[in-house]
């Protein structure tokens, strides 16, 4: 539970004021040994910790893994194995698992989603690292719009989307190659663009810093950049932009 649940539990008198007052006290990090989790990122930061499965052992995952549940009742995973899910899911039946994307995550079925991201990807190639994008925004509280395979080759097909682009709060721009969809983005909408180097290419891409480059010495105005293949960064970021805007929308009405 987060302060403001404990806080109106509390009010509607569903928990007495000593367990209140046993939630308030708990320190700011579970202490595991292995690792500190940080409960109360969620009261600074509005978003709960979410767990990076690759390179935890089996135990370690699926410890962090409960205790974030029990703590909130939802968690995402971000480059989760199949192995991972596996074990994940023998403990938590309900855990769901995408092999594109290598998201694990359990979430509240009656999460709303407000605003709008459009997740914008140059290639077929790049939907992996645009998935971690959409579905970390999604998990976050954001509605997202799928925009695949616009990228500069053919770039009337981008242009055949750009209502639905234009319309969003924010834009992810996920590409490989040399990267152009970022700039070509950065030129036609009036919000922010997130820019995502994917390590797809030839030899001469460099396992994605010729994207990375291109789009970080962008003309276009209004362009950040994440790290190469860094969609969760990206969907965070898209998120707290997204936020804002309905936010700021609710104030001026």
């Amino acid at each position: 539970m987060d302060t403001h649940d404990i806080l109106k539990q509390l009010q509607e008198g569903d928990i007495s004021l000593e367990e209140a007052e046993h939630f308030l006290r708990r320190q700011p990090f579970d202490e595991l040994g292995y690792a500190k989790l940080d409960m109360h990122r969620k009261i600074r930061s509005g978003c709960a910790e979410v767990i990076y499965c690759s390179g935890k052992e089996d135990a370690q995952l699926l410890s962090i893994f409960s205790h974030l549940y029990e703590a909130d009742g939802e968690v995402l995973g971000t480059r989760a194995s199949e192995h991972q899910y596996e074990v994940i899911r023998e403990h938590f039946p309900e855990v769901t698992y995408d092999p594109q994307s290598k998201i694990l995550k359990m979430e509240h079925e009656d999460k709303q989603q407000v605003g709008c991201i459009a997740v914008c990807t140059a290639g077929t190639a790049d939907i992996p690292v645009a998935e971690e994008a959409a579905q970390t925004a999604s998990y976050f509280g954001s509605a997202v719009e799928r925009i695949y395979d616009v990228g500069v080759s053919g770039i009337h097909r981008l242009f055949s989307q750009l209502d639905v682009i234009q319309r969003a709060n924010c834009v992810i721009a996920v590409a490989g190659m040399e990267g152009a969809l970022a700039s070509v983005l950065g030129g036609l909408v009036d919000k922010p663009v997130i820019a995502v180097p994917t390590s797809v290419g030839y030899g001469a891409c460099m396992e994605g810093l010729s994207a990375l480059l291109t789009m970080m010495t962008s003309c276009a105005n209004g362009v950040a950049v994440v790290n190469i293949d860094n969609g969760y960064g990206a969907g965070y970021i898209a998120n707290q932009i997204n936020h804002l805007a309905v936010h700021g929308d609710d104030i001026n009405e």
